[in-house]
């Protein structure tokens, strides 16, 4: 079935001639009646291509034979329903040192320039997803087609890189360069008619136009545009610099060179070589080198590959399609808004209309924002039905409790709605914090009960934890797990301690910031140094976006269930929960709030400065939460170390250029971790006892 379906998604594929060539190795290769020669990038076993040292080896040598038997042109395009390629092969740099890396761009570098110089016109046609090495072998063809469903962009920033195949000197020479590099320097992806609006590509068709298209191209009846005077100008350095000045400028409000170093590695390259692609060429060699090796790129790749394991803990498809979630507050409809977003029919339940109505509204305003397209986004809403009477419960092949954290009340509906379950259909919870066990109880069948516990907000965050109970049968746990992947998240699976993994590790966090403003440190220079440090959003901030009332009661939850020494919430902390100053939810916390729901922050520079100890303020922060994180691993709420650090990546933003947290303790050292803890206990008390897990650690 799967090869047939396969057959069948080809065959919209204009692949001319080599529709039936007999693959070989990478590519399926064949002419047309016209004397045009087809290359078709096919990777065997493969539902996406990437570039990889055998796809140009090979390219190499079909690039030989065309020359030595000249066609009148040649299509370079993907045999993927999905797309042209991902990008380069990132195993192809791990491990690597940086002269293996150099040898490797300078072969593919001899490769795509041979491509550039093919003494007749080459044509790239591409689809879908055209990515990083994807786009650089486009770039390489004299001419470009984009079919309307294309994404093109160069992701190599998210991997502390730019651009390697010779992506840097020749998107600054075809396209506009200014909008160029804001592509290689943002990582983010633009649509077909944008690349062609830039000069990135030449046409824009629909697939069935794709023959006519390519002879267009091959035959000079489509013709590149001389480069815009705008790209001109930048050919001169004075030019370049100016520009070069606001892309600092630019870069340097997300990211510091020393922690970030790709994005203004690049700015040094464009500004210094921009006006010379040969020499810009060279320098690409040895920056993209340099970068491998780079801390914040091994790192990078790593988190990498942590999505990766994490997306391939998905065992087989879930065989959910309707779903219906209990609960229309914030967490219950984003939730619904998203799973109605990536595709699947969805029930909204609440016992009023008006928090199904809000959630209606909330869930139009982030879906116009998501998929920035208006028909999308209404076929979305049209996939999310308000369901106050709970009609689609019955029909649902997973049910998702989303009410307010309380036992008794989430233990009713949870029964309730199981007596109303067909058969082989999921019941969920997505508690953040109670014990499944105890939520369990009633049930006639646990087996069918887990816990999918996503984090806010959903439409941001792709952690999702699946908190396993004794009596949940492995297939729930199999089709939980696969469905979060399907909803484009990526799943973290826990034992249901109290606080289960995320929450319990950020928990410390937030209560040492709480401590340090108790003791008299500002809080502005709190969560200046933690986003110093690499996290999104300081401490102070956090416990204000949380909601204080529920930073409070998570920590109270931690004290009670599991003993852990946190330091007591200040009293003061107590009066402004009962005065309703809960944070950013009502507009006052430990922030006052604009219209904007921003915080209002006193200057650093207008702080008194006292209370500088930076070092020690970072380690109180951070070092409770690494101390959380063994603790979890010796207990097994978590089963590795690569889940520990991608559940803390991918649910709280820890600094991905360190790797993880658990990355970060290795490289600082195990033994400094813990002897600076054992220094922390013995000035502040208990509450940082280095845990028994780092022995093992």
């Amino acid at each position: 079935m799967d090869t047939m379906l396969n057959a069948l998604q080809n065959r919209a594929l204009e692949l001319s001639a080599a529709r039936h060539a007999a693959p070989e190795g990478n590519w399926r290769v064949s002419r047309d009646d016209e004397n045009i020669a087809w290359l078709v990038l096919d990777k065997p076993g493969k539902s996406v291509n990437t570039i990889d040292r055998s796809v140009l080896e090979e390219l190499d040598r079909h690039l030989a034979a065309l020359e030595a038997d000249r066609p009148r042109g040649l299509v370079i395009r993907s045999a993927k329903p999905n797309g042209f390629a991902a990008g380069a092969d990132i195993n192809g740099f791990v491990g690597a040192s940086q002269s293996a890396v150099r040898e490797m761009l300078e072969e593919g570098h001899r490769v795509l320039d041979r491509l550039a110089a093919l003494p007749c016109v080459s044509v790239a046609v591409v689809h879908g997803h055209c990515l990083g090495g994807g786009l650089e072998l486009a770039l390489a063809c004299r001419m470009r087609i984009a079919v309307s469903n294309a994404t093109l962009g160069f992701p190599e920033v998210m991997l502390g890189l730019h651009p390697g195949l010779g992506g840097t000197f020749r998107s600054v020479t075809l396209a506009d360069p200014i909008e160029a590099m804001g592509l290689m320097l943002t990582g983010k992806s633009i649509s077909a008619r944008k690349a062609k609006a830039i000069g990135l590509v030449d046409a824009v068709v629909e697939e069935r136009h794709v023959l006519n298209a390519s002879h267009a191209a091959i035959f000079g009846d489509l013709v590149r545009p001389d480069p815009s005077l705008r790209s001109r100008a930048f050919s001169f350095k004075p030019a370049r610099s100016l520009a070069a000045r606001q892309m600092r400028a630019k870069a340097l409000e997300k990211a510091r060179p020393d922690t970030y170093p790709a994005p203004f590695a690049l700015i040094d390259l464009w500004e210094a070589h921009g006006g010379r692609p040969e020499r810009m060429r060279e320098a690409e060699l040895e920056s993209f080198a340099k970068l491998v090796e780079s801390p914040t790129a091994q790192n990078l790749v790593r988190v990498f590959f942590l999505r990766e394991t994490m997306r391939g803990l998905r065992k087989g498809r879930s065989e959910i399609k309707r779903v219906h979630v209990i609960g229309a507050g914030a967490m219950g409809g984003d939730i619904a808004a998203w799973a109605a977003k990536e595709g699947f029919a969805v029930t909204l339940q609440d016992i009023a209309l008006e928090p199904i109505g809000r959630a209606v509204k909330a869930a139009t305003k982030m879906l116009e924002a998501v998929l920035k397209d208006p028909l999308k986004a209404r076929d979305a809403l049209d996939r999310l039905v308000p369901d106050p009477d709970g009609q689609g419960l019955a029909g649902a092949d997973l049910v998702i409790e989303a009410a307010p954290e309380k036992l008794d009340l989430k233990r009713r509906i949870l029964q309730e709605a199981e007596g109303r379950l067909k058969p082989g259909a999921i019941l969920a919870t997505n508690t953040s914090a109670l014990p499944l066990p105890e939520l369990a109880e009633g049930l006639s069948d646990p087996s069918r009960f887990v816990g999918i516990h996503f984090f806010n907000p959903v439409s941001r965050m792709q952690l999702v934890e699946i908190v396993r109970h004794d009596g949940v049968s492995d297939e729930t746990l199999r089709r939980a797990t696969s469905f979060v992947v399907e909803l484009s998240r990526l799943p973290a699976p826990v034992k249901p301690s109290a606080g289960f993994l995320v929450n319990r590790a950020l928990t410390p966090y937030i209560a040492e910031a709480l401590k340090l403003v108790d003791e008299g440190v500002p809080k502005e220079r709190i969560d200046a140094r933690a986003e110093a440090f690499g996290m999104p959003m300081g401490p102070v901030e956090l416990a204000d976006q949380v909601g204080l009332d529920i930073a409070v009661e998570v920590a109270d939850t931690l004290r009670e269930r599991l003993k852990m020494p946190l330091p007591e919430t200040p009293g003061w902390m107590h009066e402004m929960i009962r005065e309703g100053r809960l944070g950013r939810k009502t507009g006052r916390g430990l922030y006052d709030y604009d219209a904007d729901g921003k915080p209002k922050k006193i200057a650093l520079e207008a702080l008194p400065d006292g209370s500088r100890d930076d070092e020690a303020l970072i380690d109180r922060l951070i070092l409770p939460m690494l101390n959380t994180l063994v603790a979890a691993l010796r207990e097994g709420v978590v089963d590795s170390e690569e889940i520990a650090d991608g559940a803390m990546v991918f649910g709280t933003g820890f600094a991905p250029f360190r790797g993880g947290p658990l990355r970060y303790a290795r490289e600082r050292g195990v033994d400094q971790v813990v002897a600076r803890l054992t220094e922390l206990e013995m000035s502040h008390g208990a509450r940082f006892e280095p845990d028994k897990g780092w022995d093992r650690f």
